[in-house]
């Protein structure tokens, strides 16, 4: 038997230190090698950590909530067997390549047992242990939805699964069914604002049980501190334009379904709206800028940011170098950021160097909004739920699906003819756009 240290990875160069959110084990426990042991978090991203090696967790020496500097040990593990293991840092799983023409990474055709699993429509989140069993076991994403999770948020754990499958395999299951015909986004819970604490000169003014006092997580103080700094950083002003998404809508309609067989996960209107604003920044690429003092820094590569209700909190992933991509480049980058930041496999160069910024708070059915813009961007674009309307159109009254779209824009460096511009080119991009395109 052999001892191995299990140690807070360095997720990047620029990372000094991190926090224990949750250890996943506990002593004693049996762990496979890569099996999510603990979850971090840092100043960049919150990520799931696979353990290093197959055995018992022995010893946790770091426990929960605790912040330390990168490399710390903060655990032990006694593998089994009298080979002499080597220790070896927890590193997040790599992310699949994604290239605008070639097709998804063959490794799940191998293992013909295995299937591939589109992202989930609710945005619940499952582990990568749980994504492995359903693949094994030929578990359709559609049929996972419907598990019910006695995890922390009603997470599928393990043994939901496990006792799922046995059942199915016994012919005793009762397939679940879904609590209703349209399944909404899921509801950001209070885990996202930080754990319960007491504070004595706090609780004195806000005594229990009429308050809770909740230390904020470190995502979330940093999104406050980043917020707070683009508002007194940029004169904003924002602009909004009404958007005809009728075509895209029954675009996606007829195509939704070759696609998703093809694919291997859905097609969603953000494919749609990220090619739209990418040929409008080719066209206006002041929107593409920073300042330094009285300098203009112009990009001449576009990284574009996608701003994600995660579980703990908003996170923004970049997709990189967008202007060499095509429309199904988009939508493979789209789907694999989403699916990454769900399962916490970001890595901190997936959410930096943005250089725009789209915020799609119209999947909680809001309307309007006037997002804030994410410095050091000049400008950030926030899209409306799609609704179908009354209008107007050549003068006679026709039902369309309707959005609107607000650009939140730098004042010192973007006035209202360029921002009025900019906008009416990514709703002229989705208006006409190209209905002939299939998959």
């Amino acid at each position: 038997m052999a001892r191995v240290e299990v140690v807070m990875p360095q997720m990047g160069e620029s990372i000094a230190e991190g926090t224990i959110v949750k250890w996943h084990k506990k002593v004693g426990d049996k762990v496979k090698k890569d099996e999510t042991i603990l979850e971090i978090s840092t100043d960049k991203v919150d990520s799931e950590i696979p353990s290093p090696a197959s055995g018992t967790l022995t010893e946790i020496v770091v426990q929960e909530q605790t912040t330390v500097p990168v490399r710390t040990v903060i655990a032990f593990l006694d593998t089994e067997g009298g080979a002499v293991a080597v220790t070896e840092e927890p590193k997040p799983a790599a992310p699949a390549p994604q290239a605008v023409a070639s097709t998804p990474a063959p490794a799940v055709a191998a293992a013909p047992a295995a299937q591939t699993l589109s992202a989930p429509a609710s945005g619940r989140f499952y582990s990568p242990l749980v994504l492995n069993i359903a693949r094994e076991e030929g578990i359709a994403m559609q049929e996972l939805e419907l598990i019910p999770g006695t995890g922390d948020g009603g997470r599928v754990s393990k043994k939901d699964i496990l006792t799922y499958v046995n059942a199915k395999k016994s012919g005793a299951l009762t397939t679940p069914k879904p609590t209703s015909a349209k399944t909404a986004p899921t509801a950001p819970s209070m885990a996202i604002a930080g754990k319960t604490v007491d504070v004595p000169e706090l609780r004195a003014k806000y005594p229990a049980p009429q308050h809770d006092i909740i230390q904020m997580s470190n995502v979330l103080q940093k999104m406050a501190e980043h917020m707070v700094k683009s508002v007194h950083t940029s004169p904003h002003v924002a602009a909004i334009h009404e958007v005809d998404m009728t075509e895209v809508v029954k675009h996606r309609a007829a195509h939704a379904a070759s696609f998703e067989t093809k694919e291997g996960f859905k097609l969603t209107y953000t494919p749609y709206i990220v090619q739209a604003v990418v040929n409008a920044l080719k066209k206006y690429p002041l929107v593409n800028t920073s300042i330094e003092g009285d300098k203009i820094i112009k990009k001449n590569f576009i990284n574009l940011g996608l701003a994600v209700a995660a579980e703990n909190g908003l996170i923004v992933p970049v997709i990189k170098n967008a202007e060499e991509k095509n429309f199904l480049g988009f939508a493979r980058a789209v789907n694999d950021l989403a699916t990454r930041t769900r399962n916490k496999k970001l890595t901190p160069d997936d959410i930096q160097g943005g250089t725009f910024t789209i915020s799609n708070f119209g999947v909680f059915g809001t309307l309007i909004g006037t997002p804030i813009i994410s410095q050091p961007q000049v400008a950030i674009l926030g899209t409306g739920a799609i609704k179908k309307r009354v209008m107007v159109v050549d003068d006679m009254i026709a039902i369309r699906s309707m959005a609107f779209f607000t650009l939140s824009f730098d004042h010192r460096i973007v006035d209202g003819a360029l921002g009025g511009m900019f906008l009416e080119e990514i709703v002229k991009g989705l208006e006409n756009f190209d209905t002939s395109l299939s998959f």
